[in-house]
């Protein structure tokens, strides 16, 4: 059974990826355009300020094309892989636990509910600290910083609410269901609140660019494509993890029939 919740995880993976990179395609990938028309004006304007017309003109390794279609489509199914496999393995070892105690919960709520805290510990409390940004946007020489920061809040948040969850079902029988969950989201949001105040924050959107004195070269970025761009951001993991957790319910459903149908059968012989 095991090997079939992998594969179940790794089909919803597949499945949820697809999803996420069609509607990154119509939604993200314009402001992403943008973003990067503004650091192309921008470049040119600093170069003009420092007198270096045409100095840095680089050509593209991949065209925008290549970008946009096979690169985030590639990259969006890759990632819905990697988040299905990890999903089945989690809810295999959770429903161990449960389906042994509790015999009577639907597998199915347990994957709607694991998806939802998958959402909510992997992506959107990572995003609370470090929210996504478009291109042009952020400093080059804080990359390492940024990246080291955003995985270190990620990890911090999974295994909090790992261990959350953990206690939550140690408390369940001593004190119920209801105080056991508000323990256990009242410990979560505290470490990891604890852990956002102590990670370093970054704001580095561009301001305008302006010449010795003091006139407006250029327009720092437009608030609007960095709301926007956050907006889908979020709508898209929203998508991925939902239908993640959908398909891999409905392949439970399907996994169940079976079951339910070989043993109708071999009853009957």
């Amino acid at each position: 059974m095991e090997k079939k919740f992998i594969g179940a995880g790794l089909i919803s993976g597949l499945v949820a990826g697809l999803f996420a990179f069609v509607f990154a395609r119509i939604f993200i990938e314009p402001q992403v355009a943008k973003a990067i028309d503004y650091e192309g004006g921008r470049s040119a304007a600093e170069e003009m300020l420092a007198g270096e017309h045409g100095a840095h003109e680089h050509g593209e390794v991949f065209t925008r094309s290549v970008q946009e279609n096979i690169g985030a489509g590639v990259g969006s199914i890759v990632f819905g892989l990697a988040m299905g496999a990890v999903f089945a393995v989690i809810f295999t070892v959770l429903w161990a636990y449960v389906g042994r105690r509790y015999p009577l919960v639907d597998p199915r709520l347990v994957a709607g509910l694991l998806a939802f805290g998958g959402f909510v510990a992997v992506y959107l409390v990572p995003f609370g600290k470090y929210p996504a940004n478009p291109p042009a946007v952020g400093n080059d020489d804080t990359i390492g910083s940024r990246s080291g920061s955003y995985l270190t809040m990620t990890l911090v948040s999974l295994v909090v609410a790992i261990a959350a969850v953990v206690l939550a079902f140690w408390l369940l029988p001593r004190i119920g269901g209801l105080y056991a969950l508000i323990v256990s989201a009242v410990g979560y949001l505290t470490v990891v609140g604890v852990a956002m105040a102590l990670l370093p924050s970054f704001d580095e959107v561009p301001t305008a660019l302006t010449a010795p004195d003091g006139a407006i070269v250029f327009p720092g970025f437009p608030g609007d494509v960095v709301g926007t761009f956050r907006f889908y951001s979020i709508a898209n993991q929203m998508i991925l993890w939902t239908v993640l957790g959908l398909v891999f319910a409905v392949v439970l459903t399907r996994l169940a029939t079976r079951r339910t149908t070989a043993a109708s059968a071999e009853s009957l012989r």
